[in-house]
């Protein structure tokens, strides 16, 4: 062979390498990452084309996929998808899949490792792959009344089942119709989803458990009672509560709702600080406690910690290392103090469980196609937030709060109701938040609510929580007791 020959040869086993590697990272080391990308359409089509599994809620499927005749083989459906839109999110041949529709995916595919026989059984029947059924933990009136009650109002509501963690809510408002974005025809899922990011309101945001967090306000007071009562007050200790409370280090003040005086001699037990939400008494108080204190009873609560119900629940935030100015702010639920509205719902759970916070979820049971279970969620402690008697003590406290304090509108006739209102400032020049934390019945407990009106609602600036969440609360606790007694929830 002479040399010109013995080149080319070598440059063409050259070439034939570089074929066969290249060959054997698209086909086996990229494959994967080729499946995924959204712009592959044989992609699409091939998982389009597999029957997906429903979500199930009270029975009834309120997710499924429709046979249709196009290339994609079914069609995402959604039955009144904006009253659960927080909890399934979309599925789209255009922007993919969010909320429990990405979480969930393998199981609603079919491709997930806990149906391997269940694939194995199909392949060998020579029938199509199928997806599992997820039955979800929500109760479908809970939603319809907590919608119902928000109505155009932005804001949220959760409710949990305070013994096993269940969510048996989780209204956001305003939400959207999953529909719009599921259909085949891609220009105008792609209208309908500009339009959706075009609204000024966010519609695409679960504010019950993502997007910006809120300053919790007067129902941060009970993470500051309850850090009290471990440090050794008890509710009848008494507090300095001033009509307005310097700040250290500063020369402005802290004053009460509408500059009123809690208590003519500037002295008031910690369980009627709570009843009447004393501003100028929980600041001093957090100040007594020392910041450090504080923090721990919120991280106690779940403060800082990252979660997922399976979806992903943003962090609430503290602040680091405030001085005493701050601290006192803090102690408050205003300064750098941001919670979620599910964060409020498992502080309201868990000093309802004995002091004993359980961990969300969304997930109740997986089952194949054959209905067969595969995987069932099972109740899991998260925090040991309180000890008992400390819990108790409080429940009594935020009972007071609905007897006879700003809660009142919370009360259910022959129900004793444990509640805490809040009443939380932006930092702009806006309506303060409404909030309203609860549950019932406070001697057994079934349902823990919590409730967030953005901005006041329809009433603005002359909004509170006791007057624009509490009711909306008690609407959502008394559909739970309605469903408790049936033996539904």
């Amino acid at each position: 062979m002479n040399e010109p020959v013995r080149r080319l040869s070598v440059i063409v086993l050259l070439l034939v390498l570089t074929l066969m590697a290249a060959g054997s990272w698209i086909q086996v080391l990229n494959a994967n990452d080729l499946n995924q990308d959204p712009r592959n359409v044989r992609t699409l089509y091939r998982e389009y084309g597999n029957f997906r599994g429903p979500f199930v809620v009270d029975g009834e499927s309120v997710v499924w996929s429709e046979p249709v005749n196009d290339p994609y083989n079914y069609q995402r459906t959604y039955a009144n998808g904006s009253l659960y839109a927080a909890a399934t999110g979309f599925y789209s041949i255009v922007y993919g899949r969010t909320a429990l529709e990405q979480t969930e995916n393998e199981l609603l595919n079919g491709s997930a490792d806990s149906l391997f026989w269940t694939r194995l059984g199909n392949l060998f029947a020579g029938e199509q792959q199928q997806g599992a059924s997820i039955e979800l933990t929500l109760r479908s009136s809970l939603q319809q009344v907590a919608a119902e009650q928000l109505g155009d109002q932005r804001g949220a509501v959760v409710a949990l089942d305070p013994q096993t963690g269940e969510v048996l809510a989780m209204v956001t408002s305003p939400t959207y119709d999953p529909t719009s974005l599921a259909s085949h025809d891609t220009a105008e899922v792609n209208e309908n989803y500009q339009e959706l990011l075009a609204r000024d309101d966010s519609p695409l945001v679960n504010r019950a458990i993502a997007g910006d967090t809120y300053p919790p306000g007067s129902t941060f007071k009970l993470i500051d009672a309850a850090a009290a009562l471990e440090a050794g007050y008890k509710p009848d200790t008494e507090l300095y509560a001033p009509q307005e409370l310097d700040l250290p280090g500063t020369t402005r003040t802290i004053g009460n709702y509408g500059g009123a005086t809690c208590a003519d001699n500037d002295t008031m037990t910690l369980s009627d600080a709570l009843r009447i939400s004393c501003n100028t008494a929980f600041a001093d108080l957090g100040m007594d406690l020392q910041w450090s204190v504080v923090e721990r009873k919120a991280k106690d609560f779940g403060w800082t910690d990252s979660i997922d119900i399976p979806l992903s629940v943003t962090a609430s935030r503290l602040p680091d290392d405030p001085n005493e100015a701050q601290t006192a702010m803090s102690a408050i639920g205003q300064f750098d103090v941001r919670a979620t509205p599910l964060q409020m719902a498992m502080v309201a759970a868990g000093i309802a469980n004995d002091g004993v916070v359980m961990k969300p979820y969304l997930v109740d049971t997986v089952r194949a196609s054959d209905l067969t279970v595969v995987d069932v969620t099972e109740p899991e402690v998260y925090k040991e937030a309180m000890d008992r008697a400390d819990a108790n003590a409080l429940t009594d406290m935020m009972v007071g709060v609905v007897d006879s304090g700003t809660g009142t509108a919370a009360q259910i006739g022959g129900v004793a109701v444990a509640g805490k209102t809040g009443t939380a400032e932006t930092g702009q020049d806006t309506p303060p938040h409404a909030w309203f934390v609860s549950f019932a019945p406070a001697d057994d407990p079934k349902i823990a609510v919590a409730v967030i009106v953005e901005n006041g609602g329809d009433i603005g600036n002359e909004a509170t929580g006791g007057a624009v969440a509490a009711p909306i609360a008690r609407a959502v606790m008394q559909e739970g007791l309605r469903l408790d007694a049936e033996g539904d929830l």
